[in-house]
């Protein structure tokens, strides 16, 4: 295990555009940390990987990288279905893990990673966060707790994309319910998002489509059936008593891809996630105008300085704790439900289901 003054050894298992594009980089430009080496799905790719960023070592199974002792640290970046079983494996081997979202396959692997990592305080245990509304989250943050909003009423956030709209579009893993499980759309990183400001939800019931129901294999080219739902409406009601509702689809054209709006007793703020733009309006004003982050307030993407300085034990996870992602895998897991068996969902959960429901 890492020490708070000793070197960090980094060791990666999945090595997709956000790890080479995002986290590699990140953690070289840290001081005390040294990426060990990779293992990406294919021995091939690793290799490429490690010629490309100049990492020593080529694993050929992701058990290979738990069983390396040089090795006092771990970034999944996998795809989900291999998140708990990862995660739990280093956790044995004490080693930290920064997990890429979403969390797990469902809420029963979720609430054993948090388990899990709830046994050994003294490793950091991190999720990366849903990078929309960084930064802003400070400053909406702050003009809530001063009341801008007064008290919140309604929840209003959408994911609406033409990412899917196109039947051409081969079968793409987070449509495969074997590696994404219940995850679906935009729907787990848009409630993450919304619980940085709003309290979360009680009760849910949904609607879930799959519009397009048959793709192409993305290997074999012969029509494959699709996974997980391609259109997603859900109602909710949080702790305080507001209302919310999400929209969520992949095969619209033109849609305003993603947002939140908050509305309140006292005035309306609305985070245009895609642009990455504030608009706000207190009650009696005209209309919402633009609202400017100071820059004190102004945040951004540090996930590997926040990993690291978890890891030091220079300060807590803030963004994401395992905490979050069982709010939001219960969440997920919840609207599945609902939208199976058309009837309302009540948070969090009793009991959780198998990954087929």
């Amino acid at each position: 295990m890492a020490s708070r003054s000793g070197e960090i050894r980094i060791g990666i298992i999945g090595a997709g555009q956000v790890t080479r594009n995002r986290h590699i980089p990140g953690f070289r430009a840290i001081p005390g940390v040294r990426i060990v080496g990779v293992c990406n799905l294919r021995r091939e790719s690793s290799a490429r990987v490690a010629r490309e960023f100049s990492i020593p070592k080529i694993y050929g199974t992701w058990e290979n990288v738990i069983e390396d002792d040089e090795v006092n640290a771990v970034l999944i970046g996998a795809w989900p279905n291999l998140h708990c079983p990862v995660t739990l494996a280093a956790f044995d081997a004490r080693k930290h893990v920064l997990t890429q979202a979403r969390m797990a396959m469902n809420a029963r692997e979720a609430q054993r990673m948090y388990d899990r990592a709830a046994e050994s305080p003294e490793l950091a245990a991190m999720i990366v966060p849903s990078p929309y509304g960084l930064t802003g989250d400070a400053f909406m943050r702050s003009l809530i707790a001063s009341g801008y909003l007064g008290t919140l009423r309604e929840v209003h956030a959408h994911g609406l994309t033409g990412e899917l709209a196109d039947p051409s579009t081969p079968l793409g893993w987070r449509q495969m319910t074997k590696a994404s499980g219940f995850n679906m759309l935009t729907l787990g990183i848009l409630y993450e998002t919304v619980l940085r400001w709003v309290p979360q939800a009680t009760r849910v019931m949904a609607y879930a489509s799959k519009i397009i129901p048959v793709r192409p294999d993305p290997e074999t080219n012969r029509p494959a059936r699709v996974g997980t739902p391609d259109s997603v409406q859900v109602l909710t009601t949080q702790e305080d008593g507001s209302v919310g509702v999400y929209r969520l689809s992949g095969v619209v054209y033109h849609g305003p891809g993603l947002g939140v709006a908050l509305y309140g007793s006292e005035g309306t703020l609305v985070y245009d996630l895609t642009r990455d733009e504030i608009l706000g309006a207190r009650r009696g004003e005209p209309a919402l105008a633009p609202l400017t982050v100071p820059p004190k307030l102004r945040g951004g993407w540090q996930v590997e300085a926040d990993f690291v300085a978890a890891i030091r034990g220079e300060r807590p996870v803030t963004h994401t704790p395992f905490a979050t992602g069982v709010r939001y895998m219960q969440f997920t897991e919840a609207v599945a439900r609902s939208s199976r068996h058309q009837q309302p969902v009540i948070l969090p959960l009793r009991e959780f289901s198998n990954p087929s429901l």
